[in-house]
């Protein structure tokens, strides 16, 4: 790896091709110097793969306070009122953003816009393109963001870490983020990339699961970064799980949509059993958390890998006509669905906790944003209501963009920043070292901070966590970055939080399940971790 560094400097570093970070990069003005950042390429985002939509208030028979009621219940009453004010008024002008981009919705008979419903909503207020919504956002806006002159996009450039006023230094002045170091993958080059403003859009850090329905981007970067930075992180223990992910060496991330369960599918044990009967009269109908609970309880119990999900009984031209793409593609991996049953397992979905932000996304370090499922807004609480996510990444996509125009002022100071410096590492000798950690991190979260907690589990958990931060950190220190070596830093570290936060809720509350507290407790409180640098003067509303 070369030693040199490429210095770079814009208005706006945006980390992450997303929703979150393309609308925030849409709404900026044109005369703005942006520079996005991917580290992968453009659609390698969880906005491409969501398969629902966006919630918003469209209908004559619905209303604000609907859906407001509607998220609070979701989140089990966790939820920032506020936030969730915030999120739903700004339900409409997400929706004219979208359209005026050129996002292509589905429409119904009289040419409106369709609104399907979705668990958790007590109105029609899904807008969406098929079963394929977020692919139709996602590639509109990189399109959008393609043509514009005054974005430039870095594709396949990891982020490693955040710089600041306070890391270089002066600690006599307010803190404030400056830019950060990025990893060039394909040249093995580390940039420096230089703004007034920084917004960390990367998704969230369900990777640290051994199953996950997230594409690989989701590493818990910016949340890493930030809380490196001194920035406060929230509800890191609220972790959605999706009941029914393929169990496949040849398909990761590959989720059997829950609509087979609604056409008459079974889960069954590897003896044949129903077992869902056992846990709700609903079965396999019952809500998606408890069907998750459900599954995690009978691999724990009988030490097995997956469950089994069966439509065989169904007759074979209903099976091809209700799940065409799913026949197919299974086809593709061996499994005939009309004369098989379907390995399956439980699947990290959704990281609800983040980067503590307030109404406008910025964080404790002015200058530094965080957007999407990144952020801790107080929208979600302890349980996200479907479809409110990709909502919450325009909206506050949105509002960052009128804070920062706000606040720019073109007379910044670009620092002195020392290019990164690689002359004190060496090439590692054995790349094996990564993978294994990699591994027992993710076995270790699935295992012991998975849908069903204990305190003994989670004690367990953060005494080998912290065994292998140890190890990755004296690595890190020792040898050239690569991207498998800065994601596993940071996912030993948003490992650590999620740990952390869940031993502090001493509840079963939402997305948090623990044995030992079964029951909720009187106090609505979230669990928040302050790093060790921590300076904020003025604590934000959201705090």
């Amino acid at each position: 790896m070369s030693n040199l560094s490429t210095t770079h400097q814009f208005d706006v570093i945006i980390v992450g091709s997303g929703g979150a970070g393309l609308s925030l990069a849409l709404s900026l003005p044109d005369h703005f110097k942006i520079a996005v950042l991917a580290k992968s390429f453009l659609t390698d985002a969880s906005t491409y793969f969501a398969q629902g939509g966006v919630a918003a208030v469209l209908d004559e028979t619905d209303s604000l306070e609907q859906h407001i009621d509607d998220t609070m219940i979701a989140g089990a009453q966790l939820c920032e009122r506020d936030a969730v004010q915030h999120t739903v008024e700004g339900g409409k002008p997400s929706v004219d953003f979208l359209l005026k981009q050129g996002v292509e919705f589905t429409l119904d008979e009289k040419q409106q816009l369709h609104l399907t419903r979705e668990g958790g909503h007590s109105q029609r207020r899904i807008i969406h393109n098929a079963d394929a919504t977020g692919k139709a956002i996602s590639t509109t806006l990189i399109e959008k963001a393609k043509q514009k002159q005054n974005i430039d996009i870095f594709e396949n450039y990891i982020a490693i870490d955040l710089i600041t006023k306070h890391k270089l230094g002066e600690t006599d002045e307010e803190n404030r983020a400056v830019g950060l170091y990025a990893l060039d993958e394909k040249n093995e080059k580390v940039h420096t990339f230089l703004a007034p403003f920084t917004a960390l859009a990367c998704g969230g850090a369900m990777k640290a699961y051994l199953y996950t329905s997230n594409p690989d981007i989701a590493t818990g970067d910016g949340i890493a970064m930030a809380y490196r930075a001194g920035c406060r992180v929230a509800n890191m223990e609220f972790n959605q799980f999706h009941p029914t992910c393929l169990y496949h060496p040849q398909a990761r991330s590959f989720l059997i949509t829950e609509a087979m369960r609604g056409e008459g599918a079974y889960l069954r044990l590897p003896d044949g059993e129903r077992f869902m009967l056992r846990f709700d009269e609903r079965a396999e109908l019952a809500p998606r958390d408890i069907v998750a609970r459900a599954i995690d309880y009978e691999i724990k119990r009988l030490g097995i890998r997956h469950v089994w999900l069966d439509i065989t009984h169904k007759p074979e031209a209903f099976v091809k006509e209700h799940f065409p793409t799913l026949y197919a593609r299974l086809l593709e991996l061996g499994i005939d669905i009309t004369k098989e049953m379907i390995p399956v397992v439980p699947a990290a979905h959704y990281t609800c906790g983040g980067v503590v932000v307030d109404e406008n996304s910025q964080t404790d370090i002015e200058g530094l944003y965080a957007i999407g499922e990144t952020s801790y807004t107080g929208l979600h609480g302890a349980n996200r209501m479907a479809s409110n996510s990709l909502l919450e990444c325009f909206v506050y996509g949105m509002s960052a963009a009128k804070d920062i125009e706000q606040k720019y002022s073109p007379n910044f100071h670009f620092p002195k920043v020392a290019g990164w410096d690689a002359t004190q590492v060496d090439n590692p000798d054995e790349d094996v070292v990564i993978l294994q950690n990699w591994d027992e991190l993710r076995a270790t979260m699935w295992n012991y901070v998975g849908i069903v907690r204990t305190t003994k589990r989670l004690e367990r958990a953060l005494h080998r966590i912290e065994m292998l931060k140890k190890e990755i950190t004296e690595y890190y220190q020792d040898y050239h970055v690569s991207k498998n070596l800065i994601e596993l830093r940071n996912l030993v570290l948003v490992s650590e939080m999620i740990v952390r936060c869940a031993m502090q809720r001493k509840e079963s509350r939402g997305l948090h399940y623990t044995l030992d507290y079964p029951e909720l407790s009187p106090e609505l409180r979230k669990t928040v971790l302050t790093p060790p640098n921590f300076q904020v003067e003025t604590p934000l509303v959201n705090a």
